[in-house]
């Protein structure tokens, strides 16, 4: 091994991340014009505050600043007594004012941590700030990607869509474990009801990384004149959990090659090019001396801490998980899938309310959940029918239909035809079938197969799956099959077991 190559192994990966969160908010942040634009033509959803035109004045969304109070407590941030937004000044084409407002001095929260898990290992990470701002507009790269389009479109639309800027510390050591932080940082963001993954560009994140000297690890300090004087680069508008692993590992891998073979790593941004899955440069590193942020004027100081505490938030997915596994004796991927949204946890409890949980738990962990996952669905696209599928349950619970039928017929056409429990099963005959009738029919099946009766006499246990099957099939699947496993035992000659 070369000298440059071992001093590129004996290296720390750091990572932080700035994550760039739409707020659901019914308009933007400083204007009226409403955010609901996904199916709005460009540039139709504008006004003079949000073209940044002369004269327009901005009005502060009430309901942004809750937003980000909500995280600030689910975080165990801290919120100061006043806080303040200040002008940001650079040019960009998707920023029609030539400055972005958004906070410096004064965050709206400082601190606080977010507990992620990756293979069963629990860590923390360090949240730094977050702070709120305008969201600027969306460029269309026409003909390619930013590095090979033939121009570019710009759609205010997004401009002024309420924006939280979160910043971590660089407690990231691995690419898997950003992964990990985004999923469940949105996770958090959606059980405060402050946020819509289904938005396009609702989360973006950008992602500084170095290579440190020294090998340091997960949890140990690293000094400040170390991470001061590493070389950085800052990665770009990545738009998805999975994007952001594997840009990371992208650029460690070329991070590493470049100091083995003698290079230097230049502190710059890179852009994602997910397509090619690589990271091309796109100019070097701004210094924040570079934004000349001063006060903006038009917005008055803001008392936030009161606002505070005035804030609720729900129980959250962490908390909700561990209090099922004790409350409802549930094991922890049972648990980990029935919290896996807020709509989820609540669905699962309304049924537990009413039935055992264990049954609660495998209809909505496994059946309903695993045939949504079947159809690239998910529970917010039934969230209207929820009543039906409790119907089901009961109606299983009732001894209504079998526990098969309901599964795998009339569950799948719920999802798949819209229909409701009662409709499919009147369609299909599928109640369940009284006992004289199934008495009936495992009398005939025993007439009619002789052999396997002697099969079953014989010893061998598989002849008593083909007659239950065949009871079935008389009874058109409306017979419980333990209700069928009995009747055939008790009816059957004795086994000869030597």
């Amino acid at each position: 091994m070369t000298a440059q190559a071992a001093e590129a192994d004996a290296r720390t990966v750091v990572i932080g991340l700035e994550v760039h969160v739409q707020l659901e908010t019914a308009t933007k942040i400083f204007c009226g014009c409403s955010t609901d634009f996904a199916d709005a033509g460009p540039n139709t959803h504008t006004c003079p505050v949000c073209l940044g035109l002369p004269g327009a004045l901005p009005v502060l969304n009430e309901a942004a600043v809750d937003g980000a109070l909500k995280l600030a407590k689910a975080i165990d941030g801290s919120v100061p007594e006043r806080t303040w937004f200040d002008r940001k000044n650079y040019f960009y084409p998707d920023l029609p004012k030539n400055f972005q407002i958004s906070q410096y001095d004064a965050p709206i929260c400082e601190g606080g941590t977010v507990t992620i898990k990756v293979e069963d290992e629990q860590r923390e990470i360090r949240i730094e700030r977050a702070h709120l701002e305008e969201d600027p507009g969306s460029l269309e790269h026409e003909g390619g990607s930013i590095t090979r389009a033939a121009y570019t479109l710009v759609d205010y639309n997004r401009a002024g869509i309420p924006l939280m800027e979160i910043v971590t510390a660089p407690d990231f050591r691995t690419p898997a474990e950003t992964r990990a932080f985004l999923a469940t940082l949105e996770e958090i963001l959606e059980y405060l009801g402050i946020f819509d993954s289904s938005r396009d560009g609702s989360l973006r994140v950008d992602a500084n990384i170095s290579l440190v000297p020294g090998e340091y690890g997960k949890d140990e300090p690293i000094p400040g004149d170390v991470l001061a004087s590493a070389d950085r680069t800052e990665v770009k508008n990545i738009s998805s959990h999975r994007g952001a692993e594997q840009a990371l590992a992208y650029e460690v891998t070329r991070q590493k090659n470049l100091l083995r073979r003698g290079g230097d790593v230049t502190q710059e941004t890179r852009h994602w090019d997910e397509s090619r899955g690589v990271t091309v440069s796109m100019r070097a590193k701004e210094a924040e001396a570079d934004y000349r942020y001063f006060p903006e004027g038009d917005l008055p100081v803001l008392r936030v801490r009161e606002r505070a505490s005035t804030v609720e938030i729900p129980e959250l997915p962490r908390a909700r998980r561990q209090r099922f596994q004790t409350e409802y004796g549930l094991n922890a991927e049972a648990a980990s899938k029935l919290t896996s949204s807020r709509a989820v946890a609540d669905f699962f409890e309304a049924v537990a309310a009413q039935y055992d949980p264990d049954l609660a738990a495998t209809w909505v962990a496994d059946n309903l959940l695993g045939e949504l996952n079947y159809r690239d669905m998910g529970i917010e696209d039934v969230l209207d029918r929820l009543d039906e599928f409790e119907r089901l349950i009961e109606l299983v619970d009732q001894d209504e239909i079998t526990v098969k039928n309901a599964e795998e017929v009339v569950l799948r056409r719920m999802l798949d035809e819209g229909k409701d429990p009662e409709t499919i099963i009147e369609a299909e005959s599928l109640g369940k079938t009284d006992e004289n009738v199934v008495e009936t029919a495992v009398d005939a099946t025993i007439a009619d197969n002789p052999d396997a009766v002697d099969d079953y006499t014989a010893g061998e246990s598989d002849a008593i799956h083909f007659l239950v099957g065949q009871v079935m099939q008389r009874t058109r699947g409306q017979a419980d099959p333990g209700t069928v496993n009995e009747l055939l035992r008790a009816r059957l000659p004795d086994r000869d077991e030597t």
